[in-house]
């Protein structure tokens, strides 16, 4: 299991130097940046490990909320914690309603931020596991030729074999051959199997919408 990195991002010094301390002394990996805008320029999605961000909420010029909405935009899941010092029920009800994980005021409860923490690291581990495991089907279905995807597309929403045939010009035959073989490259062995499969991929076209 890799070791949980947090993000933390505050312009101010002292809050940064002491919560560094903090997590490190509870044994976590801990990144600093005195910036949103230090924090976005290295920010990659596929390179985020285990973790969390950490943010303030207000910073000269580029503002935590911005970061937030920056990151989510791009497709990133990384939990966010918020910490301010000029915090309102406004702001808190924007950050939770974009998915913050918590919303902490400054000066902060150290063990208020450290089971924050776990509670956001335990969601970035279960997501991280779903990406693997969500890449790991992709690969699957990257096998099936062109004809067997568009077969797959079809089974997956309820079409029977006749009415694909016609949809694709092609015989009942080979409608049964490509659904055989698709089978066989994604190891399953029904259609209800298949039907789960694709559903925890996350690469098929919502029902109803296929390819020609």
């Amino acid at each position: 299991m890799t070791r949980p990195i947090v993000y933390l991002v505050d312009d101010d010094y002292a809050v940064r130097d002491s919560l560094a301390m903090l997590l490190r002394s509870v044994d976590l990996d801990v990144c600093l940046f005195d910036s949103a805008q230090s924090f976005l320029d290295g920010f990659n999605e596929e390179e985020l490990m285990e973790g969390c961000l950490v943010l303030d909420v207000r910073m000269p010029g580029v503002s935590g909320f911005a970061v937030q909405e920056r990151i989510t935009n791009v497709g990133s899941q990384i939990p966010i914690i918020f910490i301010t010092g000029h915090g309102d029920i406004e702001q808190c009800r924007k950050a939770f309603r974009m998915g913050a994980v918590d919303f902490l005021s400054k000066p902060v409860d150290e063990q208020t931020l450290l089971d924050s923490l776990q509670k956001a690291i335990e969601l970035s581990r279960a997501k991280l596991s779903v990406r693997v495991r969500q890449d790991a089907l992709r690969q699957q279905f990257s096998l099936l030729t062109e004809r067997e995807r568009q077969v797959c597309e079809r089974i997956i929403v309820g079409l029977p074999n006749k009415m694909i045939a016609a949809e694709l010009d092609i015989s009942l035959r080979t409608v049964e051959v490509h659904r055989a073989n698709l089978l066989s490259k994604l190891g399953v062995d029904s259609v209800a199997n298949l039907v789960k499969l694709s559903l925890e991929s996350g690469i098929f076209a919502r029902k109803g919408d296929v390819n020609t």
